[in-house]
């Protein structure tokens, strides 16, 4: 420590007198033997050593999962450390917990359709951190061993399709029966629940009176639920407002004259639990994005399959009402270009949608640049993104009993999969409305500035035309590679900017310039004009999304020639209504604001009346 007045130093800390008990740290300042005026601390810097060498995983974990790969003569990539030295170098089939200081656990493991044979290894009970299991799908004879009750980290044991016999122990039915453990055993015709039932002498004879009399009694139960199911359908009207237990079915959005896709009325999802989202998610490891409702997080299904997690966050602006929206909406739209939920959770204070994983995220990050590190896409793929991103608006208006309204239509809602194939996301804010010319009044409106339709702000009146306006900002975000608003010195809309350019007929200085010019000019020039239109003041004058669609399609056939729908995922022409092919990929990243307070945003250059007449682009080849 330095004296205030530079001369050599007035006291010292000897290092003994740092010792450490019970993790408090004790400190005394002594004066040197030149010191002629009192100390004074004007810093102080500690500091403690924390490990951070790789650690192996867990030694007893490890002599375990030797002896499970010796037993099944496993010839999978099960070399050196299971769980490492990192996530990256861990065993197939395996995932492993990490910390700091501590040394990694298995967690999970994964062995479906692996072949083993023989009876289920006792060393499985010696994985003390492990919280999932899965042996489904292999020649597993025996009974289930006992030791697995022990293993208080379970929260999942797949042992279906095997040949496992006997009964199952009394230790799993009653954290089975708590609701700590999901235990999956169907597809094990000698195995049953009760141990006073499983005569294996009589095996044979008993087995199909074990298994018909709970079936008939079963069915019958359902068959009553489902009558008084119906019949309180018909008296209410509408759907109770909440998420059904697991194993139940959501019921539809709205009344019973939902037709929104075939089989709309009833679809089961999954129930999630928290713990099993934080099984699949690694606790939340990967973030994919983050909006309004909370951030969405990458995961892995027990078959290996990647999933997306929209888990809400206790701080989101968006609360229940939208959860359950979003929750019986996707349970009843089916089109290949709308995604769709794989299950939900509704735990406590919890609540995530969970959906199939779109590996190659929003439109947005494809038009900015970022997913390309700075590259461009390409014009034929904005087209065919655009022309997808259509029929799955159209749908909702047109193929839904009743029509959806989605009402946050904008870049950063359009998912794309591997194959660059368009999905529109986030039904948060969706409404329902009578069809038609019809509209939906609301309280207050809600959007994301840059796309929100400036009549259904001036009137709080709600129409199909909005999102048609919002696709119109889609499609010029398409054609320019520019934000809905443009952070220049004065902030003005993509549409004003684009309006400004088009009066004069200059179609090269609105298209993005990273495409170089390979693009058909007539093509271009055509979604411009249906951008501007879409995009118009007053609703009257803006075309309906069928009509979009069909317009699109004529732009495709100018840059490639007819468009033919394909069975590896090519063009769908038809009415996106009659689409039978369904598509499952889907995950969300929101971004909603409430409009009330963003009046500014989304009001510039809208001055219709003031601007000048747009001439018509080059004549159609």
């Amino acid at each position: 420590m330095n004296h205030p007045r530079g001369s050599s130093p007035s006291c010292t800390f000897p290092s003994s007198r740092f010792a450490s008990w019970n993790g408090h740290y004790n400190m005394s300042i002594n004066a040197t033997a030149n010191s002629t005026l009192p100390p004074i601390i004007n810093a102080l810097e500690m500091y403690s050593v924390i490990p951070t060498t790789n650690l192996g995983t867990d030694s007893n974990d490890v002599f375990a999962i030797m002896a499970i790969k010796a037993k099944y003569q496993a010839h999978k990539n099960w070399m050196g450390d299971p769980c490492g030295p990192d996530a990256i170098m861990v065993w197939d089939n395996l995932n492993c917990s990490y910390t700091i200081s501590s040394p990694p656990r298995i967690r999970i493991i994964d062995l479906s359709s692996g072949g083993l044979n023989g009876d289920i290894s006792s060393s499985f009970a010696n994985l003390t951190a492990l919280q999932f299991l899965n042996l489904s799908k292999n020649n597993l004879i025996g009974s289930i061993p006992d030791a697995l009750s022990r293993l208080t980290s379970l929260v999942v044991i797949d042992l279906s399709g095997n040949q496992l016999s006997g009964s199952i122990p009394s230790g799993l039915l009653k954290r089975v029966q708590d609701g700590s453990l999901d235990l999956r055993y169907e597809n094990n015709p000698e195995l049953c629940t009760n141990s006073n039932s499983c005569q294996l002498t009589k095996r044979k004879s008993n087995m199909a009176m074990y298994i018909a009399i709970p079936t008939v009694v079963m069915v019958a139960i359902a068959a009553v639920a489902l009558l008084l199911c119906f019949i309180r359908r018909r008296k209410q009207g509408s759907m109770n407002n909440s998420v059904k237990p697991q194993n139940e079915m959501i019921t539809s959005y709205t009344s019973g004259n939902d037709t929104c896709g075939e089989n709309s009325l009833r679809l089961e999802n999954r129930r999630f639990t928290y713990e099993e989202l934080k099984m699949i998610t690694n606790n939340f490891q990967k973030v994919l994005g983050q909006g309004g409702f909370g951030k969405v997080y990458k995961g892995f299904l027990e078959d290996g399959s990647q999933v997306a997690v929209k888990l809400r966050s206790h701080s989101s602006i968006q609360g229940v009402s939208e959860f359950l929206t979003e929750a019986k909406i996707l349970t009843r739209i089916h089109h290949k270009n709308l995604v769709s939920m794989i299950g939900y959770c509704k735990d406590g204070e919890y609540m995530a949608l969970v959906y199939e994983y779109m590996s190659e995220g929003t439109l947005q990050e494809h038009i900015e640049g970022s997913k390309y590190h700075g590259g461009c896409l390409p014009w034929k793929q904005r087209l065919r993104i655009a022309l997808e991103s259509a029929q799955g608006i159209e749908y909702l208006h047109k193929g839904c009993n009743p029509p959806l309204i989605h009402r946050d239509v904008k870049a950063t809602n359009i998912l794309l999969n591997t194959r660059m194939e368009a999905r529109i996301a986030d039904f948060g804010l969706s409404k329902a409305y009578n069809g038609g010319n019809g509209h939906v009044s609301t309280e207050k409106v809600v959007g994301t500035p840059g796309y929100v339709d400036p009549e259904y702000h001036a009137t709080m009146q709600l129409t199909a035309k909005s999102d048609v306006y919002s696709f119109g900002v889609v499609l010029l975000e398409l054609v320019t590679g520019k934000p809905a608003i443009l952070r220049e010195a004065t902030p003005i809309s993509i549409i004003q900017w684009a309006r400004q350019r088009m009066v004069h007929g200059n179609i090269e200085s609105v298209v993005d310039a990273r495409m170089h010019g390979i693009y058909d000019v007539n093509s271009v020039w055509k979604v411009v004009e249906i951008a501007l239109k879409c995009s118009a003041y007053a609703s009257r004058q803006r075309p309906t999304m069928n009509n979009v669609v069909l317009q699109l399609q004529e732009c495709i056939e100018l840059e490639e020639g007819p468009v033919v729908e394909e069975a590896n995922g090519g063009f769908y022409t038809g009415n996106s209504s009659d689409n039978p092919n369904f598509s499952y990929d889907a995950y969300v990243t929101d971004g909603s604001t409430n409009m009330n307070q963003n009046k500014t945003a989304f009001q510039m250059g809208h001055n219709v009346k003031k601007m000048a007449t747009i001439p018509s682009g080059p004549a159609v080849r």
